[in-house]
């Protein structure tokens, strides 16, 4: 090397280039005029959220493809700093838009077992790239798919529901020997309980902010919300803790 070939000295590659900052920068648009107080908060959030979306996808991507291979709650707590009074302010630029557009946020859904064909077909507002997304989600193996490939290839069957569970029960039964599969298992139920948990969150901040009306998207608002707070992906893996 003949002298610094990095950051300001070597001048490659910058801190805003790496982070691609002045495009970055430039999505935060407010709809609102006049401009709503609240709403950069609100656009900045939810845009942060598919970020981490993006990570988490790559995430649980990589554990269900090693899985087979071997064979969000903070956030609402900022968003709940806005009143309802500044939050009904913004709300009317939403205009159908809706947090249940996120097609990412499906995707989650879908790669951890929780599937539903149906939403593509209520869901208007796809392109044709996003709805080659989630059928592709749709298709491919789950993060449970690969939980019980991985199950078979240490010798369990796990052709029918009472099977896996005697399964289960020799796995919890034996730590020393299959300690790996139950903390692989326990994994899977973080992952469930943390999803379970912004879920319950959100509804709080939804009611909070705007009380029992309807969704921006269409939806019952908290009705429908909370509808959901009882869905599991892994429904054996806590009903196991009643069979134990």
């Amino acid at each position: 090397m003949s002298g610094p070939r990095f950051g300001e000295q070597g001048g490659l590659l910058t801190y805003g280039e790496y982070l691609h900052l002045t495009d970055l920068l430039g999505q935060q648009v407010p709809e609102s005029d006049p401009p709503a107080h609240d709403e950069l908060l609100f656009i900045t959030i939810h845009q942060v959220y598919e970020l981490w979306f993006k990570l988490l996808l790559a995430e649980l991507t990589d554990a269900r493809d090693r899985m087979l291979a071997d064979v969000m709650v903070a956030q609402v707590a900022t968003l709940e700093t806005i009143s309802p009074g500044g939050f009904a302010a913004l709300r009317r630029t939403l205009a159908s838009s809706s947090g249940l557009q996120s097609v990412q946020f499906r995707e989650i859904e879908f790669l951890s077992g929780l599937r539903d064909p149906l939403y593509l077909q209520r869901f208007r507002g796809l392109t044709e790239v996003e709805r080659a997304r989630l059928q592709r989600r749709l298709a491919e193996p789950s993060l449970w798919d690969g939980y019980l490939s991985l199950l078979r290839h240490n010798g369990f069957r796990v052709d029918s529901p009472d099977v896996r569970f005697e399964a289960y029960r020799v796995i919890a039964g034996d730590r020393e020997r299959y300690g790996q599969l139950w903390d692989l298992a326990e994994a899977l139920v973080d992952h469930d309980q943390n999803w379970s948990l912004w879920r319950a969150r959100h509804v709080l901040m939804a009611e909070r902010q705007i009380g029992t009306k309807p969704g921006t998207g269409g939806s019952a608002g908290g009705a429908y919300l909370r509808s959901r707070i009882e869905l599991r992906f892994y429904p054996e893996l806590w009903e196991l803790r009643s069979r134990l």
